[in-house]
């Protein structure tokens, strides 16, 4: 056998085959594994559900090939697919057998027993039988649902013959189908034959009508929605046999209430209600009743049918736009009412009433510029409520037009190709009513700016209020309310206010800066008004910035010192400040500048000690302090390592007792350094054939040292370190080095010295110790040759000139 799922299917077979016969089988799962509906096209062959193909009676091959059709279906899919069979006449060999059956009858197909038969009864449905029967007596005996089990007695089997009889009619829906046990046996008990299960089928019948899941179906939709919009879903269902035409069900839309133009549509097959048309409108129809039918048999007229109700509401949407129902309105209002209502507005939304579509929102767009009205909405009635939020004044404004306008809470939803809706106002006339009342100040608040430091009784201001009715400010008497600031006071009659304390933002509760004061203005007949008046007191240039630390100690690597000012005062008497330095006898130290600091560092090379630096500060307002700044030049590291014993080095001139005494070392080098001096002095006169030379050092006012050198020609540059022209310079009784006219650092205050060579005349050398003086400050054998020539070689500069030789110190 060849067999091919889906195509041709070939079955060799002999001539002639009996009924009950098994033809052969076919894979039906590979051909449509979802099949639901088998059958053949030749009434001879009966197909089973795992592909058997039995003969149903007697089949004589009188041609060589005999063709079938076996048709399979999936009804929900509505899927066909066929299987052609060809059954061709087995060639008989000399060796081959005739085709026998083999315990045929003890395996027959199942029973088919169609659903409500009308009989006769009993109803013979199918027969066993054993082929044992041949050589035995057998009798039959069956048991199972439907013959000793519920529902009993509804088959039954003969005794000598096999066969199986119904014994009344049979629903489906309540048993589809019964497997009954048969038994074969001989009289005295033996069985030849294992027991054989035989099921029958119930064969279903068209004998329920669908029905609905529910009563009634309630769906909604909102309005104008567009066409093709689900609404909901019809469900029914068939208590028939499933996938049969039995249950194949068709719905449609019998009627619709009110009976306009059809709104609604449904699809046959799925029960599912859309939109048909674009014009639902809630206003004109709420709500419609759909009558629904669903039959079976696919629809066809001879179909068993049913009808179901729908019922369909249409939701609110905003479609419609809040109008007033008058264009116009009167109220009246006494002035200087507050929080009062003075209208109730009404509007008329042919939405939803309770809906955001309804709610109503209104708006004053015009004529309340100073928001002395407002509106809102009362929640219960939809109406706008007009009250009053400011008082209003007879004598400014005896009647107030406010226009209002109104719209929804919701947005609009229009229908497709509809107008824009139009927003609806309406016109409010408000008249005031004339009231007698108090003073009233103008304006209610004043602000008044008076300096720091004003004196007690300084005039600030002035504070009036007038009668409203009158216009003027007679017959009004002026006060300060209790428990008010204690510095300001305003006069009873004039109103006039003055300070009457010294204004001082340092001081009590001048502090704040300002005060708000609450006057009470009375007229003759006591009405009272009230004004407030805000007191600031400005800020005033009344403090010096001053540097607030003032001793400093620099070390060696002469880090910059940073200095910081302080102002008490507030801006703009403070930051940025302006640091100038004082130049008296320091005038080696300078200062460079920030914002708010100066950095302090030395110009060039001074000696170790303390110095005191004025510097002068000048705020933002140009007030100007000057702070003495101490600095302690120290020979150290660090500040804590800076002590008396290492503010001096032995390289720089102290500033200390005016008694100076040098070691022995120290004098040997003067006196070394004097006699080359002289060599050399000596050995450039004789080289130039000149007669005596006179050594003669003046003292002239640019503090230069002139060596005549007795010819007209340029005299030859001396370069000679050996070669110290040193003076006395008396400066206000100190004494010093300079160069040119500038003195470096200041040394010592008393009587000067000089380092002039070894002579008299009131001079000392470095190695001695005046008499009557102080303590020697440089101890004995502390200065060698190498050291001094190092200090004194960068202090020496020679200059030449037209027959002199000019040396500067």
């Amino acid at each position: 056998m060849c067999c091919e799922a889906c195509k041709k299917v070939i079955f060799h077979v002999p001539s002639e085959l009996e009924a009950g016969t098994l033809v052969g089988r076919v894979n039906l799962k590979e051909c449509l594994q979802s099949a639901e509906l088998i059958s053949s096209s030749d009434p001879v062959f009966k197909i089973l559900e795992d592909g058997s193909v039995y003969t149903t009676s007697v089949v004589s091959l009188s041609s060589e090939k005999k063709t079938f059709t076996i048709l399979l279906k999936d009804i929900q899919e509505h899927v066909e697919k066929k299987i052609h069979v060809n059954l061709t006449q087995k060639t008989r060999h000399a060796r081959d057998t005739v085709l026998k059956r083999t315990k045929r009858r003890w395996g027959p197909i199942p029973s088919v027993m169609i659903e409500n038969s009308l009989g006769p009864f009993p109803l013979q449905i199918q027969q066993v039988q054993s082929d044992t029967a041949q050589n035995y007596t057998i009798y039959y005996s069956a048991s199972g649902p439907g013959i000793d089990q519920d529902p009993k007695g509804l088959f039954y089997i003969e005794r000598e013959t096999g066969n199986i009889f119904a014994t009344r009619a049979v629903d489906r829906e309540q048993y589809p189908s019964f497997q009954i046990i048969c038994f074969a046996s001989t009289p005295d008990g033996y069985s030849p034959e294992v027991p054989l299960v035989h099921t029958i089928r119930i064969e279903d019948d068209n004998d329920n009508a669908p029905y609905f899941t529910q009563d009634v179906f309630e769906f909604c939709v909102p309005e104008n929605s567009k066409p093709g919009i689900i609404v909901g879903k019809m469900v029914a269902d068939d208590r028939d046999e499933p996938y049969t035409l039995h249950t194949t069900l068709k719905y449609r839309i019998v009627s619709q209430t009110p009976p306009v133009t059809p709104v609604f549509g449904i699809h046959s097959d799925t029960g599912v209600i859309t939109v048909l048309s674009p014009q639902l409108d809630r206003e004109l129809v709420s709500k419609y009743t759909l009558l629904i039918e669903a039959r079976d048999m696919a629809g066809q007229p001879f179909g068993l049918c049913t009808t179901g109700t729908a019922v369909i509401t249409i939701e609110d949407t905003n479609d419609n736009a809040p109008s007033f129902k008058n264009m116009q309105y009167e109220a009246w209002v006494e002035e200087n009412r507050v929080n009062v209502e003075i209208l109730r507005i009404s509007v008329v939304d042919l939405d939803e009433p309770g809906s955001p579509g309804s709610g109503a929102v209104f708006e004053i767009i015009r004529g309340n510029d100073d928001r002395s009205f407002e509106i809102t909405t009362d929640r219960n009635t939809n109406d706008g409520i007009l009250c009053v939020a400011k008082g209003l004044d007879y004598e400014s404004s005896k009647q107030r037009t406010l226009v209002i306008a109104v719209n929804n809470e919701a947005p609009y939803m229009l229908a497709p190709h509809s107008r824009q809706l139009a927003q609806s106002t309406s016109t409010v006339i408000v008249h005031v009513k004339d009231v007698d009342e108090g003073p009233v100040f103008k304006p209610c608040f004043l602000r008044l700016e008076v300096k720091d430091c004003e004196q007690m009784g300084t005039l600030i201001g002035r504070y009036l209020a007038e009668d409203p009715e009158t216009g003027n400010s007679e017959g009004i008497c002026y006060r300060i309310a209790p428990g008010q600031c204690n510095w300001i006071s305003i006069d009873e009659k004039t109103g006039e206010i003055r300070t009457t304390k010294v204004l001082d933002r340092d001081v009590g509760d001048m502090r704040r800066g300002q005060c708000n004061i609450t006057v009470l203005a009375i007229d003759r007949s006591g009405k009272t008004g009230t004004g407030t008046i805000q007191v600031i007191i400005k800020p005033g240039n009344k403090n010096y910035p001053r540097i607030a630390k003032t001793e400093y100690i620099m070390c060696r690597d002469r880090k910059p010192i940073c200095l910081t000012a302080q102002d008490a005062d507030e801006s703009p008497f403070s930051m940025p400040f302006v640091y100038l330095s004082i130049i008296f006898n320091s005038g080696s130290l300078f200062v460079f500048f920030a914002d708010k600091s100066a950095y302090l560092s030395p110009k060039g090379e001074i000696p170790f000690g303390k110095y005191t630096i004025p510097v002068s500060v000048s705020d933002n307002g140009g007030k100007q302090g000057v702070t003495y700044i101490t600095v302690n030049y120290c020979n150290c590291d660090t500040p804590s390592d800076c002590s008396e014993d290492n503010t001096i080095s032995p390289h720089v001139f102290p500033r200390a007792d005016p008694n100076v005494t040098l070691g022995v070392w120290a004098i040997l080098a003067m006196i070394l350094g004097s006699l080359l001096l002289l060599l050399i002095l000596i050995t450039i006169c004789g080289c130039c054939g000149s007669g005596v030379m006179h050594r003669q050092v003046t003292d002239d006012c640019a503090n230069h040292n002139l060596i005549i050198s007795n010819t007209e020609a340029p005299g030859e540059e001396v370069m000679d370190h050996n070669i110290i022209p040193l003076q006395n310079t008396n400066d206000q009784g100190g004494y010093g080095i300079k160069t040119g006219d500038q003195q470096t650092f200041e040394m010592v205050k008393g009587k000067g010295h000089t380092l002039e060579s070894i002579k008299g005349g009131g001079h000392q050398t470095l190695g001695s110790v005046k008499e009557g003086g102080g303590q020697p400050m440089v101890d004995t054998c502390r200065y060698s040759y190498s050291e001094w020539h190092n200090f004194t070689h960068p202090r020496l500069g020679e200059e030449s000139i037209r027959g002199h030789t000019l040396i500067k110190n």
